[in-house]
């Protein structure tokens, strides 16, 4: 069942240029969640401060703590997520690294898409 025409704010769109626009927003919502944990990487990684939807206060450096306690809502972002949630229960270490990974290998897809690959 298609969406009315309403939920385009008038605009019209044929089936390629919503295919790239919805392609084009699970990459920034991914690489969005990928750029929040990149910087807690590593021996040199920073530590985040979140607070959290009851008001506690946490600061930690570990990937999967970070990405369990985001609030994410965006179903390709909710991806890397459970990428790192299925990391963490196979590895046990790595979850920052494959969630940062992934954003990397999104980034080169953007440009590949960019250039009509």
């Amino acid at each position: 069942m298609a969406p009315s025409a309403s939920a385009y704010s008038g605009e019209t769109f044929n089936e390629r240029t919503k295919g790239k626009d919805v392609r084009t927003s699970n990459i920034i919502a991914a690489k969005a969640v990928a750029n929040a944990v990149r910087t807690s990487l590593g021996p040199r990684g920073m530590d985040k401060l979140m607070q959290l939807s009851s008001g506690e206060v946490l600061i930690s450096n570990d990937g999967a703590t970070i990405l369990s306690k985001m609030n994410v809502l965006h179903p390709a972002a909710k991806m890397l997520v459970e990428l790192s949630q299925s990391q963490d229960i196979e590895a046990g270490d790595g979850t920052t690294t494959v969630v940062v990974l992934a954003g990397a290998l999104l980034e080169a897809c953007s440009g590949l898409l960019s250039k009509g690959i």
